[in-house]
């Protein structure tokens, strides 16, 4: 089973709308989507398309993220990775408005793909009792540098390293096992305070860097008598659920940026080139294939296994439909298209 692009657009800014800027995106429905601008004319085709109007749950329920959840309990490695320029609604669509404070949650009805699964993964983990066991391990990369988001103190690099059983790893990442969803959203909120935002042209609050929560599920497959003791009479699967939020795809001209955060555009630029260059040769026909440069970002290392066809993976691109973002639009779609392409075998 392996889940096709979801194309998410977003509702016009109050900004643009002020600012007097076009429509220019429309959905058809039937997973068509219309760009028309002067001297653009175009239609993509996906397997699922969600227009302003669409819910954080509709989104939830027609990307086909209940099935994912349920291929990690059966020990499948599942991976969502949202993509798009900055502001193009990534971060809203896996974790809604995160809640501003401790006081103030945000609404039920906004809450993004990751709580959605992770209120579908407590609820399985309930009904099968002590047999399903999780955790969680958040990372970020920023500037070509891994950075733990759980361990306490200020986030330092971690090595990324390479083995044949278990393919590219990060060394010393924590791990932290949670039973409750009080307990996982405040890791995901301790992880995302910590994650480098900026201020620049394009959205106040951006993402700069691309972040990783990983979900561990380890399933057992039954209760062994109390007098077994050796591991090998209760096989397990181990199976992950990981959500990547990628920092925003923009040319730097755009973004206003200059010294340091420059490097963080042309950081992030690159390795997005890397991720898009892997998914081009990854869409070619098996026979036509050449060697997949995995190795060229920390980012695609860390996705190899995602892209590379021993996962389940879901894109959900996403899009501004103002006429001012045409460029960048057009650049995710075609973007997206190559994605469809790549088939993979889990």
């Amino acid at each position: 089973p392996h889940p096709h692009p979801a194309i998410r657009v977003r509702p016009l800014t109050c900004t643009e709308t002020r600012r007097g800027d076009r429509r220019v995106v429309h959905s058809l429905g039937d997973g068509a989507v219309h760009v028309s601008a002067a001297k653009h004319d175009a239609t993509f085709g996906f397997s699922a398309v969600f227009d302003a109007g669409a819910s954080q749950e509709a989104v939830f329920e027609g990307s086909g993220m209940r099935q994912l959840v349920e291929l990690a309990i059966d020990g499948f490695s599942c991976t969502v990775f949202a993509f798009g320029q900055t502001g193009s609604g990534k971060t809203y669509t896996l974790m809604g408005p995160l809640a501003q404070s401790e006081t103030q949650p945000a609404s039920p009805a906004l809450l993004g793909l990751m709580q959605r699964s992770f209120t579908c993964l407590l609820e399985q983990s309930r009904s099968r009792g002590s047999d399903l066991a999780l955790s969680a391990s958040y990372l970020e990369i920023y500037n070509e540098q891994v950075r733990d988001l759980l361990s306490p103190g200020p986030p330092c690099a971690l090595p990324l390293r390479w083995s044949k059983t278990r393919g590219f790893y990060v060394e010393n990442q924590l791990r932290v096992e949670f039973e409750s969803m009080e307990a996982i959203v405040s890791l995901l909120l301790q992880g995302s305070q910590r994650r480098r935002t900026s201020a620049h042209a394009l959205n106040r609050h951006s993402s700069r860097s691309h972040a990783l929560l990983t979900i561990h599920v380890r399933s057992r497959a039954h209760h062994p008598p109390t007098w077994v003791l050796q591991a090998s009479a209760c096989p397990s699967k181990q199976g992950t659920l990981c959500f990547v939020d990628l920092a925003g795809s923009e040319r730097v001209k755009e973004t206003g940026s200059s010294g340091e955060l420059s490097v963080e555009a042309n950081s992030i630029n690159r390795s997005l080139l890397a991720l898009g260059h892997c998914i081009s040769l990854l869409a070619k026909p098996r026979g036509k294939r050449t060697h997949i440069p995995y190795r060229d970002s920390k980012l695609t290392r860390l996705l190899a296994r995602s892209l590379g066809g021993s996962g389940v993976t879901l894109m959900v691109a996403c899009i501004s439909p103002s006429s001012r973002c045409l460029s960048e639009t057009l650049s995710t779609l075609h973007y997206a298209s190559r994605a469809r392409r790549v088939t993979t075998r889990p």
